[in-house]
């Protein structure tokens, strides 16, 4: 059987030297060739090399904004050249592999494998991190399988954040001012409100700061925890309240970072036929039903 681990190895080689050299993506098989010479074995899989690669390559944009997603506190030219591709290699199997082949916790723990052997001491818990945030987000793939430990969540650490229900009227019609992640979901503006002097005022700031809006914060219209995977903390436990918030209907200036890449305004009859995370359904049905009922007084 083909060595496979031994072939991602070649690949994060590849990839670091492309990186670090500012090498062209033309360039990159010439490289996978001379690094195959020199550290591959006679059982290296050759077209999965070349498939592994080109995928990452290919993909590479997408890749990066989803660890600057998982991995806010890290810009990417911060993260140790060798982490950063080892994250890059390890995200396109877990989004973009068949997962026939390669299952979720395969490429965890193969990058996780890559980060002790060629990282630093350090490397092994910050990629174990952000890929944990990434199969947290995608709904833990493979959990069943594999049995899970229970987390009690009252001993993580809290984290607070606020979120927004961002409404407009125009022409009539009320609109929601929503944004658009890497994963493919629309969702609701939210951020850390734990240094501001009010929840509402932490609310108008990251409004502020993600959409380019000045708000107005209203009524809270629900609230969700969950436990997420940080690159450097851990497991921790974050609370978010949500606000209705009313604005004009401005033009839209997305916050270039934290893995979001689109925002909009959406009528109120077009926004439950969007792809939304599961916990923000009823969070939006509730702002929705708000307006309805007040536009009917």
């Amino acid at each position: 059987m083909a060595n496979r681990h031994l072939a991602r190895s070649v690949v994060l080689q590849t990839l670091f030297e492309w990186d670090t050299t500012h090498a062209s993506e033309a360039d990159a098989p010439a490289i996978l060739a001379r690094n195959v010479t020199e550290f591959g074995g006679d059982d290296v899989d050759q077209p999965f090399m070349d498939g592994l690669l080109k995928g990452v390559l290919a993909k590479r944009s997408d890749i990066d904004l989803v660890i600057e997603k998982a991995a806010p506190d890290w810009p990417l030219e911060r993260i140790a050249p060798v982490d950063r591709n080892i994250l890059r290699l390890g995200l396109y199997e877990l989004l973009f592999a068949d997962r026939t082949q390669v299952p979720a916790k395969v490429a965890i723990n193969e990058a996780i494998e890559l980060a002790k052997t060629f990282g630093g001491d350090s490397s092994g818990r910050f990629v174990n991190g952000v890929l944990g945030a990434v199969y947290k987000e995608l709904g833990e793939p493979g959990k069943d399988e594999q049995g899970s430990k229970k987390v009690k969540r009252e001993e993580l650490p809290l984290e607070k954040m606020g979120g927004a229900i961002v409404y407009a009227k125009h022409d009539g019609q009320y609109y929601l001012a929503l944004v658009h992640d890497v994963f493919g979901r629309w969702t609701l503006s939210k951020g850390h409100i734990e240094q501001d002097p009010t929840p509402e005022e932490g609310v108008a700031r990251v409004i502020k700061e993600e959409l380019g809006l000045t708000a107005a914060v209203g009524p809270q219209v629900g609230e969700n925890e969950y436990v997420a995977s940080h690159p450097e903390k851990g497991k921790v436990r974050k609370h978010v309240w949500f606000f209705l918030c009313s604005s004009e209907f401005e033009p839209l200036t997305l916050k270039k970072s934290g893995g979001l890449d689109d925002a909009k305004w959406f009528r109120l009859q077009d926004i439950l036929e969007l792809n939304f995370y599961d916990d923000m359904l009823p969070i939006v049905t509730a702002a929705v039903q708000k307006l309805l009922d007040q536009s009917s007084r």
